[in-house]
């Protein structure tokens, strides 16, 4: 889905406020409640945000928002992040990079990189990668999941298993306050648990809303990380897990950000 200016604005405001009202946001924008009710229609049918009686609520539960609208969210964020997880990682070197639009980010910002050896599970990755002649592009076989191009199942964690690099780079679609990271889809998981256990230094990219959302299966503890990238971190106790088992916590603002 593309997000129009006013849309884009309608979804931070929910990241800001929790939700949106549509009498508010008439009055904001100076349309009709029933432009403002199409917009949230729209947004509500690519999942990036939940209808409420009189407006709409960022989405959580069990289901993850459509790939596109994920590429939306936090766009300046993502590339930020993605910068400053590049610049975390040698020439010759090999690493995984696991599915999801910020580690996406990433292998877009790895462009620049000599004599690289990228394993990944993320279709969308291995197709930007292998235009570059100084990354070797392995990719990881099993289902396809026609949603966003990414590769689950037990296929790709046997595939991940044969290999042990010096880094990993993963999402998390969700981060809970006792550190706990989340995702939506058991068979994602697996491939994520098996990237985590095969790499020397794990890399966690998550943009700041990823702390306002839930899901309901666990891939692992932030302390199984060593670096955590992230645009903001607002919650002490992330905070604290950090310091608490030397993971190193990185905040990379987006240019946008004052």
């Amino acid at each position: 889905m593309y997000l129009t200016g006013r849309q884009a604005e309608i979804v931070e405001l929910a990241k800001a406020n929790g939700r949106v009202l549509v009498e508010e946001l008439a009055s904001r924008f100076s349309v009709t409640p029933q432009t403002i009710r199409k917009d949230l229609n729209d947004l509500c049918d690519a999942r990036v945000l939940s209808r409420i009686h009189g407006g709409a609520t960022l989405p959580s539960g069990t289901v993850n928002m459509k790939y596109e609208a994920r590429r939306q969210i936090a766009a300046q964020e993502k590339q930020a992040i993605g910068i400053a997880a590049a610049n975390l990682i040698s020439n010759n070197a090999s690493l995984f990079i696991n599915i999801g639009t910020t580690t996406e980010a990433v292998g877009e910002a790895l462009a620049g990189h000599q004599e690289l050896m990228v394993i990944t599970n993320n279709i969308n990755v291995a197709n930007k990668l292998r235009l570059l002649p100084a990354i070797e592009v392995v990719i990881a076989g099993g289902v396809v999941r026609a949603s966003d191009g990414g590769i689950v199942g037990e296929a790709a964690v046997d595939f991940i298993r044969q290999f042990k690099v010096d880094y990993a780079v993963i999402g998390a679609s969700a981060i809970d306050a006792d550190g706990a990271l989340l995702d939506y889809d058991f068979r994602e998981v697996k491939v994520a648990q098996a990237i985590i256990a095969n790499a020397r230094h794990v890399i966690l990219v998550a943009d700041s809303t990823k702390f306002e959302r839930t899901a309901p299966v666990r891939i692992g503890h932030l302390s199984q990380v060593h670096t955590f990238i992230t645009d903001n971190c607002p919650l002490e106790s992330i905070r604290r897990i950090c310091a608490e088992n030397d993971v190193e916590l990185i905040e990379a603002p987006s240019s946008g950000d004052t």
